[in-house]
C-alpha cells in the first residue's frame, strides 16, 4: 500500500503533524510526503497511491487564501515560509475523476479558538469530495498554543496515531481504486 501527505505550513507546525502523520502510516505502508510548492506534488504529477494526506493550517475559518498568507509573514515573529501557495489552490486543481480514490484531511488550529466553526481540513474535504475522492476518516484538528506554536503538548504523538489509525482504515479498503 502507498500513501501520499502533501501539505503547507506557514511556521512549521503544519509540516510536523504531516511527518507524525508519515511516520504513523509508515507501519505497512510507503509514504511520500510533500509540500504543496514541491513541483513533485502538482495534482496531475502525483505518484499513484492508496491514500492522499492532505493538509495544512487554519486562516480565517478555513484554508489559507493570498490574503491571510501575507498577513501571517507581516505578523511573524520568527521564521516564516513566504510562499505563494497554499492548500487551497492546491486542492482546487485536484482534477476531477470518478474514482480518484481515498483522501484523509488535517489542520492546525489555535487552542483557544477550538468553539470557533471553520476548518481548513474541512473545507479541503469539501473540494477533495467533489473532486471525487472518498473520506477514509473524518476530517482531524492539531492545536497549537498561538498563531505561530509551537504544537500543544501530546499532538505530535495524537498526529502519529492518527497515522497509525489511517493506515489500519486503509488495509480493509485495499481493494479501492489508485489515487
Amino acid at each position: 500500500m502507498d500513501a501520499v501527505v502533501v501539505y503547507e505550513s506557514m511556521y512549521g507546525n503544519s509540516e510536523r503533524v504531516a511527518r507524525a502523520v508519515a511516520r504513523g502510516l509508515a507501519d505497512g505502508v510507503r509514504v511520500t510526503v510533500l509540500d504543496v510548492d514541491d513541483p513533485a506534488a502538482a495534482p496531475g504529477a502525483l505518484p499513484g497511491a492508496d491514500l492522499l494526506v492532505a493538509g495544512g493550517p487554519t486562516h480565517a475559518f478555513g484554508m489559507t487564501r493570498p490574503a491571510t498568507r501575507a498577513d501571517a509573514v507581516q505578523r511573524a515573529t520568527g521564521e516564516v515560509s513566504r510562499r505563494t501557495r497554499g492548500l487551497r489552490e492546491w486542492v482546487e486543481a485536484v482534477p476531477r475523476s470518478a474514482d480518484a480514490g481515498l483522501v484523509a484531511t488535517f489542520d492546525t488550529r489555535v487552542t483557544k479558538v477550538k468553539p470557533l466553526p471553520g476548518s481548513a481540513a474541512r473545507g479541503a474535504a469539501k473540494v477533495l469530495r467533489r473532486a471525487g475522492y472518498r473520506m477514509l476518516t473524518p476530517p482531524a484538528s492539531f492545536y497549537v498554543g498561538d498563531v505561530e506554536g509551537p504544537l500543544d503538548e501530546g499532538e505530535l504523538d495524537r498526529a502519529e496515531s492518527w497515522g497509525r489509525s489511517l493506515a489500519a482504515a486503509l488495509a480493509p479498503a485495499g481493494s479501492a481504486p489508485r489515487v
